[in-house]
């Protein structure tokens, strides 16, 4: 069974909402459709520390990569997400949620490349090739309180930023064979009532993103160090 990458996305928008909670209890019905769309490619599902879903391909390992293409970051909204401009009772237009959608990608491609080149083991690069792991993924269910549209300096109390679930296929730069497929919902700390505006609001995201990084660029490392042995 053969899975595209947008068919993953757009499974994503209609099992996850449901599906995940805080850390991923699933019920069996959506489960159940989660894991074929997951599962294509003769992937099975495995654990992954901090991931709420992962699946990946049976002795497949990563030790031989040594850079990394980041794909453009596709992003979809909430579906319950129909915001007004903070301070107001006015809806965002069509050109303003572009904007924020565009914005959220940059900045998630932005701390991935960030935290992967961390150290300096693994650049990224435009061009595929060999040992070359190319990462594809998507933002979905992306819902911000009080979104900052640049008017004004309104600041609201919340108790979160919001939330954002990701999506990412990682596969072979010069076969393109998938080698995992991971999802996990994040939402932004909610410990305390803060106050929220666009800052704010774009730091826990590059926070939330740069974990998921992190977990990647983790995962390289003891690839790399198994590998050596």
């Amino acid at each position: 069974m053969r899975i595209s990458f947008a068919t993953l996305r757009a499974a994503g928008l209609l099992v996850l909402t449901v599906a995940l909670g805080s850390t991923g209890a699933l019920a069996k019905s959506s489960e159940k459709d989660l894991d074929a769309r997951m599962a294509g490619d003769g992937l099975q599902k495995t654990k992954v520390k901090n991931i709420d879903l992962a699946y990946a391909r049976p002795g497949a390992s990563l030790a031989a990569y040594k850079r990394v293409k980041i794909d453009p970051v596709e992003v979809a909204f909430s579906p319950s997400w129909n915001p007004t401009r903070t301070g107001s009772a006015l809806k965002l237009s069509t050109q303003e949620k572009d904007n924020i959608r565009a914005g959220v990608a940059k900045l998630v491609e932005e701390e991935f490349a960030r935290e992967i080149q961390a150290g300096g083991r693994y650049p990224v690069v435009a061009e595929t090739g060999a040992d070359v792991l190319r990462v594809k993924a998507a933002i979905v269910n992306l819902y911000i309180n009080a979104p900052d549209t640049g008017m004004g300096r309104q600041r609201t109390i919340v108790s979160s930023a919001g939330e954002m679930t990701l999506i990412a296929e990682l596969s072979d730069g010069a076969t393109g064979q998938v080698l995992a497929r991971v999802a996990d919902r994040r939402e932004a700390p909610s410990t305390r009532m803060q106050i929220t505006n666009g800052v704010v609001n774009e730091s826990e995201a590059r926070t939330i993103a740069a974990g998921w990084a992190k977990t990647l660029r983790k995962a390289l490392d003891n690839a790399q160090a198994l590998g050596a042995k």
